[in-house]
C-alpha cells in the first residue's frame, strides 16, 4: 500500500507511518487488494485527507466503514461517486440538510464539495472487501484514524465534530471538548433516523453558527 497522502498531513502523520503496526497494516491491505475485490480504490483509500488538507480542516465527519458495493465508495465517508443512487443514510443525510437549510436535494451524492471546504469525512476503516462490511476491521485502521482525531484535537482549535451513532459517540475520549465544539446525534441510517433519532437534529446549521461564532466561512452544504 502506497500512503499518497496530501504533503499537509505528513509532518503530522510520519511518526504513525513508522510504527510497526501501520507496516503490518500496509501489508494485510496490499495482500487483500492484490488477492480480492476491495474498496474504494487504491487510489482512493486517503482520499479524505487528500482533498482536505490539515490546514483547512473545520469540521470532522467520523464514518465507520466504506460502501462495500461495485462503484460506490470514494474515500470519503457517507459519499458517493458522481451518477451512483444514493444509499439510505445519505439520503437522509440530504434530507436534513433539506429540511434544516432549506436546500433543494442535490443530483450527486459526491461529497467532495464538502470536503474541499474543510468538511473531513473519516471513516474509521479506509477499506473494505467488496461485498462483505467490516471485513477489514480491527486490523489497525481504527488506530491510525483515532490518531488523527487525537491529532486534530490537539493541533487545531475550534473544530466542529459531528459524531452520528453509537460507534463515532465512541470517538467522543480523544477530543478536547475545551477547544473544540461536538455535536451527536443518532445514526443517519434508516433503523436510527426512523425511531427519530436523527431528523432534526440540525446539525448542519448549527455547525455553520458555530463556525461563524469564531469567523470561520460557513459550509455550503
Amino acid at each position: 500500500m502506497n500512503v499518497d497522502i496530501h504533503e499537509s498531513w505528513k509532518p503530522y502523520l510520519q511518526n504513525e507511518f513508522d510504527k510497526p503496526y501501520f507496516k503490518d497494516l500496509a501489508s494485510f491491505v496490499k495482500s487483500e487488494y492484490t488477492n480480492h475485490q476491495c474498496f474504494p480504490p487504491g487510489k482512493q483509500i486517503f482520499n479524505a485527507f487528500d482533498a482536505c488538507p490539515f490546514d483547512k480542516v473545520k469540521v470532522v465527519i467520523i464514518g465507520q466503514d466504506p460502501y462495500h458495493g461495485l462503484g460506490q465508495a470514494n474515500g470519503l465517508c457517507f459519499s458517493v461517486n458522481d451518477g451512483v443512487p444514493h444509499p439510505p443514510s445519505l439520503i437522509n443525510i440530504f434530507k436534513e440538510v433539506e429540511q434544516d437549510l432549506g436546500f433543494s436535494y442535490p443530483k450527486s451524492g459526491n461529497l467532495m464539495r464538502w470536503a474541499e471546504q474543510g468538511v473531513l469525512l473519516l471513516n474509521a476503516t479506509l477499506t473494505v472487501r467488496a461485498n462483505q462490511a467490516g471485513s477489514h476491521q480491527n486490523k489497525g485502521w481504527e488506530t491510525f484514524t483515532d490518531s488523527v482525531i487525537k491529532l486534530i484535537s490537539e493541533k487545531k482549535e475550534n473544530v466542529v465534530f459531528l459524531l452520528w451513532g453509537g460507534y463515532a459517540k465512541q470517538k467522543i475520549k480523544f477530543i478536547n471538548k475545551e477547544r473544540h465544539k461536538v455535536l451527536t446525534s443518532g445514526h443517519p441510517s434508516p433503523l436510527s433516523a426512523n425511531r427519530g433519532y436523527w431528523f432534526g437534529n440540525k446539525h448542519f446549521s448549527k455547525t455553520n453558527y458555530l463556525l461563524e461564532q469564531v469567523s470561520q466561512t460557513p459550509v455550503q452544504w
